[in-house]
């Protein structure tokens, strides 16, 4: 253990389970003793985590079909991460000084088996841009809306942090024009100014269905949807013939404070899908293995050339991150929301 090394370390804690959704009291931020890297491990200093929406649903222990565990109270919440490697056996593959992304945020220290340990060897432009979630907006468009020159494209929750990045991405493969939808009429702006979207469907600005005919008369030909709900059903209403919808969210649901975060009920109409030969499908990372390395590659190439950007929030210190997390819940950031160590 290198001398350096502090003795304890912060992380972050599920303190009381909510009725609802979770805010800043349901959150502790404790120190807990370093712990030493044993056979296969390694200790990562972490730099930068990502608050994700998939908390919420871990949180309201509604996790059937998911690949990552409920949490429980007293745990130590999880997510994405990069950090710096400051202490690993002589036997193990990595080394300190060695940039690594895994899955053990909201703590500073982090105990890694090195086999979860993705070393980051070839770094994008800035290493916390790993953290983007826009492996699932290029995947949606390219795997299952596969989006083509001329498309029209909608885009539900496009201030997200997978929304902001779906618009772009979607001009890059040669969309036609992109839609988005937000609640905030400061998000709409930036999105149209910063991000390049043609026109947006404000919501509370009146019904759905008639601002999407408004901005879209012609109707659209992809929808990358990550919010469910009355936006999933006016984008039915819209659709072309032979539209591709992917769904890669269900912010609708799993942002509710009536429900657990595990269910986004929806009525759609099945005639017009049928007429329509509308294909409606969910996106899922884990059904397309080679797209996370193909993403990584034209995500470094597009930032450097400036053709695309990473909306993102950093929230400085650990101290902050419920509170951030909070903040997400409430929609109150642009793009996604890493906090900074």
């Amino acid at each position: 253990m290198t001398a350096a090394l502090p003795r304890t370390a912060r992380e972050v804690r599920l303190a009381a389970i909510p009725e609802g959704l979770p805010a800043r009291e349901h959150f502790a931020v404790v120190k807990t003793p370093l712990p030493e890297p044993g056979t296969g491990q390694v200790l990562v200093r972490n730099r930068h985590f990502l608050v994700f929406p998939g908390l919420r649903t871990l949180i309201g222990g509604e996790v059937d079909g998911l690949p990552l565990p409920p949490l429980r109270n007293g745990d130590v919440l999880f997510g994405p991460a990069v950090g710096e490697v400051v202490a690993a056996p002589s036997d193990s593959p990595l080394r300190t000084g060695d940039t690594v992304a895994h899955m053990l945020g909201w703590r500073e220290y982090a105990l890694v088996a090195a086999t979860e340990c993705t070393p980051l060897d070839d770094p994008l432009p800035d290493p916390v841009a790993y953290l983007s979630p826009g492996s699932a907006a290029y995947g949606a468009l390219t795997r299952l809306a596969d989006v083509r020159a001329g498309d029209i494209v909608f885009v539900t929750g496009a201030a997200g942090a997978v929304g902001s990045l779906t618009g772009q991405i979607a001009r890059l493969l040669g969309a036609t024009s992109v839609i988005g939808s937000t609640g905030s009429p400061e998000k709409a702006e930036r999105l149209v100014s910063e991000l390049g979207y043609d026109a947006i469907v404000l919501r509370g600005a009146g019904p759905i269905a008639a601002q999407l005919a408004e901005a879209a008369p012609e109707g659209i030909d992809v929808l990358v949807d990550t919010v469910a709900g009355e936006q999933l059903v006016a984008a039915l209403g819209a659709a072309r013939q032979g539209a591709r919808f992917a769904l890669v969210g269900a912010l609708s649901g799993q942002m509710s404070a009536q429900r657990a975060g595990g269910s986004a009920p929806v009525e759609i109409d099945a005639f017009r899908l049928l007429v329509k030969g509308i294909s409606l499908r969910g996106y899922s990372g884990a059904d397309h293995p080679d797209v996370e390395k193909e993403w990584t590659s034209r995500f470094g190439d597009w930032l450097r050339s400036g053709e695309i950007s990473f909306p993102h929030a950093r929230i400085a210190g650990i101290d902050r991150a419920p509170q951030a997390l909070q903040e997400m819940i409430e929609g109150r950031h642009f793009g996604a929301v890493v906090v900074e160590l």
